[in-house]
């Protein structure tokens, strides 16, 4: 499957986001050094999510900073490390794929690079990313915990300067070599520390992805079931979408009818244990992981709500459909101006754009307000058809990649093109297909975008299984390029009306009209065009 998505999913499943964190606004050197001290701060407490996203952040402001670049780097390790070692697939994997097989997955692994990613691997970087991912596993509490119960501090360091050492000199010129390095690594950590070799292998595995680039990444078991739920925009679990937040579980959003729903569990809701266990005790990325299970089987939730006494919940696991349109309405009657949300772009979202599009029109729609803000991606012919239904003729968006299979001009049809007066509100958030969407509706002049500068993430990336352990790989296939030839890629997608949120949408919700300026502008801009007529 073509995804172009890279952002946190807003899948409404239980799995935890990486929350934003606040910047500090201090003036030249003196505000990186309070960045850099707020970000070790949240490292020496161990809260890898909100320290990754405090150094991204920081990053996006200052793009060259090597230190910010190391940082991030480093709290990805600790942080994906964190998620996989607290997901029960993975766990299991462990257990049961011994070394051969790890290194099969290795194998698999450097071939789907080799024969997909959007440039020409660079094999001794993709090991010596492995080699990164594995020494700062060595120096976390939790593969240590684990895997090295009995080893001491200076066995550990003894070994970690040896692997550097012995990794420098060896020839990595092609896949197979790669392999080989990596049959070397695992055996030497089992011969000095008596670790698993195949959770050293696991640990070259997820580096060798996660160091491509911020997008693409190793999916367990687990994750790779997930990604394919929120294509197919269904999954089975409570029907909430969570964050970590100071060692809860803050509910950010609850689909409505959902087991959640039904059950009293509300947005702003903080889950402080699971089936007993508390989100202290067991880490918060464990106890998300604790709220999945099969369908028809139950949990038991402890639940905050703001300053009440916390109290027990029994959710019922069950199949929720996860909209990809929502919040249709006429926003304007006397100007006949409608309103939609995309949240994701999935396999549902031209079905449910279609039906919203006809109620709307039965119900008077003169002009229509289309509003991606925070919507992070998704499918990328879900995003072609959707502006398809705008844009009459021409690009909507072209990819080229490596191979000349990812090389493609995705054209619009005439027939079925609504005419409507269009206006599309985006934002920072708003990533990949989004900005598909709203880059076409632009550079054909089919309507106003309104809001700030897109999130830039212009790259693709494709879904792919791997034959053992039931895994998968999410991996950079190309890039794409708007109508006009514009790389989105760090760029973002420039409104044509920019307007500065004081307010933007919280946890998925839409601001109400007075306080939120983008959907104000919107607004004006359409009574606008409407009056001229």
């Amino acid at each position: 499957a073509s995804l172009v998505s890279g952002l946190a999913p807003l899948s409404a499943q239980s799995q935890v986001l990486i929350p934003q964190a606040a910047l500090p606004a201090v003036a030249g050197d003196e505000a990186l050094e309070t960045l850099m001290a707020a970000g070790q701060r949240l490292e020496g407490e161990r809260r890898w999510a909100e320290a990754l996203s405090h150094y991204e952040d920081a990053l996006r402001e200052r793009p060259d900073d090597a230190r910010l670049k190391a940082s991030v780097d480093r709290t990805r390790v600790h942080y994906d490390l964190g998620r996989r070692y607290a997901d029960s697939t993975f766990v299991a994997l462990l257990g049961r794929v011994g070394l051969p097989d790890a290194l099969a997955l290795y194998d698999e692994l450097l071939d789907k690079i080799n024969q997909h990613y959007v440039t020409t691997p660079d094999w001794r970087g993709i090991v010596a990313r492995g080699t990164f991912a594995l020494d700062g596993a060595l120096s976390d509490e939790i593969f240590v915990a684990r895997h090295l119960p009995q080893a001491t501090a200076e066995q550990i360091q003894a070994f970690r300067t040896e692997l550097h050492q012995h990794m420098a000199w060896r020839p990595v010129r092609n896949l197979n070599e790669a392999n080989d390095a990596v049959h070397v690594a695992a055996r030497l950590a089992n011969s000095r520390l008596g670790v698993s070799p195949t959770a050293v292998v696991m640990e070259y595995a997820s580096g060798a992805i996660t160091g491509l680039d911020n997008y693409s990444s190793y999916l367990t078991e687990a994750q790779l079931d997930d990604v394919f739920s929120q294509i197919e925009g269904n999954f089975v679990g409570l029907g909430i979408e969570l964050k970590a937040e100071e060692g809860v579980l803050k509910i950010v959003a609850v689909i409505e009818g959902s087991p959640a729903d039904r059950a009293g569990i509300v947005e702003g809701d903080r889950i402080t244990a699971v089936d007993g266990r508390t989100t202290i005790e067991v880490s918060t990325d464990k106890a998300a992981d604790m709220l999945k299970g099969e369908e028809g089987s139950t949990v038991d939730v402890t639940v905050v709500s703001g300053e009440a006494p916390p109290r027990l919940v029994r959710v019922r696991r069950e199949r929720v459909e996860v909209p990809s349109v929502d919040q249709v309405k006429i926003a304007d009657p006397q100007f006949g101006i409608g309103y939609l949300r995309i949240n994701s772009f999935q396999k549902t979202t031209v079905r449910d754009l279609d039906a919203a599009l006809w109620s709307l029109h039965r119900q008077g729609m003169r002009s229509l307000i289309i509003d991606v803000r925070g919507n992070p991606g998704g499918l990328l012919t879900a995003s072609v058809e959707a502006a398809d239904r705008f844009v009459s003729d021409g690009n909507i968006v072209s990819t080229r990649g490596r191979s000349p299979r990812e090389d493609f001009d995705y054209k619009a049809h005439r027939v079925g093109t609504w005419r409507v007066p269009l206006f599309v509100l985006i934002d920072g958030d708003s990533a990949s297909a989004s900005e598909i969407f709203a880059g076409a509706v632009r550079d054909h002049g089919r309507g106003l975008v309104i809001g700030e500068r897109s999130y830039g993430k212009g790259s693709v990336q494709g879904i792919f299984p791997l034959g053992v352990a039931k895994s998968g790989v999410r991996l950079t296939t190309a890039k794409f390029y708007t109508p006009a030839g514009i790389a989105i890629s760090n760029r973002g997608v420039e409104p044509n009306l920019t307007v500065h949120s004081a307010a933007k949408p919280i946890d998925g919700q839409v601001a109400p009209p007075a306080d939120d300026a983008i959907m104000n502008a919107g607004l004006q801009a359409a009574r606008g065009q409407l009056s001229q007529r």
